[in-house]
């Protein structure tokens, strides 16, 4: 018959085609849908607050034709904090998808297992113990970000690195790096205390075109990496086994992709503080609105920006009172009923962590 060949294996790829490409324009919708709603958040950043403009107004300023006050305001105050939110949103976002997948474990968060911790228990040393400065503190929370990644890696090393062992490790870190903050912030000198206790919630204001250029270049440096290791990515989701089957050095892999997360999270970290589950509830949330099973690292990405930038105004001008919180509050806020909600649904189908 026309069209069939042996073992019927080219009639049985053209449904398997048809699924693919439904699967591919569906994600392409949910990109642009959440595309559409960044912009949308973004306008309302821009243009509302003590000093609010209308969209012609916003948008002749955005072309540098605005007021002096106009411009001041949107491009030196809200533009900076805006762009901000949106790139480290970014990168803690594929920072979490790629632990989750590489350790093939839910739970498996730069923020769960204790590498923002980490980044946390360096800055705070460094501004309470050091008297550091901004560039200073930023620069301790990176490396204490890599010292305790390192660290987790090499205690969860067992002739290779399995994800259950590897979150584990990091959660009994995560405690041991909040009791020494406890430490450190008891220890300290009240004012000190509250500036410390601010950094740790996690904050986009007072953003710097500083932290903004090193966070850019980071991404631009990473992506494209992750970009060309995402088939490698794709294979570990299969297994170890598999994955080697298919030419795939399991380890090696994995510890390249690690590195690569643990050096975004460390970046945005240090550039704004440790925004809490946004990390970890990014990637499972971009995978089950697309439903492919697959990576999702667009989406995913544009999740976490979508997340920290509505998070930001919500702190700015959605809470009662007129009363202005950190970012970090409000991600918190959304983040630990679905904490809660993975640990009560994993405990009842019987799968741990």
């Amino acid at each position: 018959m026309a069209g069939t060949t042996v073992f019927g294996l080219k009639a049985d790829a053209a449904p398997l085609a048809h699924t693919r490409a439904q699967l591919r324009r569906r994600e392409r919708r949910i990109v642009l849908g959440l595309l559409g709603a960044l912009v949308i958040v973004g306008a309302f950043s821009l243009a509302i607050g003590a000093y609010s403009l209308s969209v012609p107004d916003l948008l002749r300023t955005l072309t540098g034709q605005g007021t002096q006050s106009e411009n001041f305001i949107v491009l030196s105050l809200r533009l900076p904090r805006l762009t901000l939110a949106v790139l480290v949103g970014v990168a803690f976002a594929i920072s979490g998808a790629l632990f989750q997948t590489v350790l093939r474990n839910p739970l498996a968060s730069p923020d769960i297992i204790g590498v923002t911790g980490g980044a946390s228990a360096a800055a705070v040393f460094g501004m309470l113990i050091l008297g550091f400065g901004a560039v200073a503190t930023s620069l301790a929370a990176f490396a204490g970000a890599i010292i305790v990644a390192c660290a987790i890696y090499l205690l969860a090393w067992r002739g290779g690195v399995v994800g259950y062992r590897f979150v584990l490790i990091g959660v009994g870190v995560a405690f041991m790096v909040q009791g020494l903050l406890g430490y450190l912030l008891s220890r300290a000198d009240l004012n000190d205390a509250q500036g410390a206790l601010l950094w740790l919630v996690g904050s986009v204001s007072g953003a710097r075109w500083q932290d903004i250029s090193v966070v850019a270049v980071v991404l631009l440096v990473l992506l494209p990496i992750i970009r060309l290791l995402s088939g490698r990515l794709r294979a570990l989701q299969l297994g170890d086994d598999l994955a080697t089957s298919l030419g795939v050095g399991a380890e090696r892999t994995r510890l390249v992709l690690l590195v690569i997360a643990v050096a975004l999270a460390a970046t945005a970290t240090a550039a704004v503080g440790p925004l809490a589950f946004v990390a970890f509830v990014a990637a499972p949330i971009a995978r089950r609105i697309v439903g492919s099973g697959g990576l999702a690292l667009i989406s995913a990405a544009l999740i976490g920006a979508l997340i920290t930038t509505a998070a930001d105004f919500a702190a700015q001008h959605l809470l009662p009172g007129q009363l202005e919180l950190p970012a970090g509050i409000i991600t918190g806020a959304i983040g630990a009923p679905y904490l809660l909600w993975l640990l009560a649904t994993s405990n009842t189908t019987g799968k741990g962590a």
